[in-house]
């Protein structure tokens, strides 16, 4: 997972219809680890492919299991700063909208529930 911030300081998530909760959802670039990848090219490629843009500083912050109940999968976690516009790749199967929220706006949504998973 990747958490891109702005120069403005401002988040960058994407939004994209989730068919499993019948629901768009907000979320930061996130995509599993593809065998021969490290985590670092995971994270990298991911955040091109979804938002379009690159990182100049990739820091890794930590990591947590998603789902425990049912996978024993880790999802590390990268804040992505010093970013620059490449131009977005997702796969043929995925549409994105990039979306930029400032701290204050990221806090309210979450605690309202306004953009289902994140």
């Amino acid at each position: 997972m990747v958490v891109p911030q702005d120069e403005e300081g401002n988040f960058l998530l994407v939004r994209q219809y989730r068919y499993t909760g019948n629901r768009d959802s907000m979320e930061f670039p996130c995509g599993g680890l593809k065998n021969g990848h490290t985590y670092d090219e995971t994270a990298r490629d991911e955040l091109l492919e979804e938002t379009g843009f690159l990182s100049g500083q990739l820091q890794w912050i930590g990591s947590f299991n998603p789902c425990n109940g049912l996978l024993d999968e880790m999802c590390r976690v990268y804040i992505a700063r010093n970013l620059s516009y490449a131009g977005a790749r997702p796969d043929e199967t995925e549409s994105f909208e990039l979306v930029r929220l400032t701290m204050d706006e990221l806090d309210g949504s979450f605690a309202m529930g306004r953009y289902g998973t994140a």
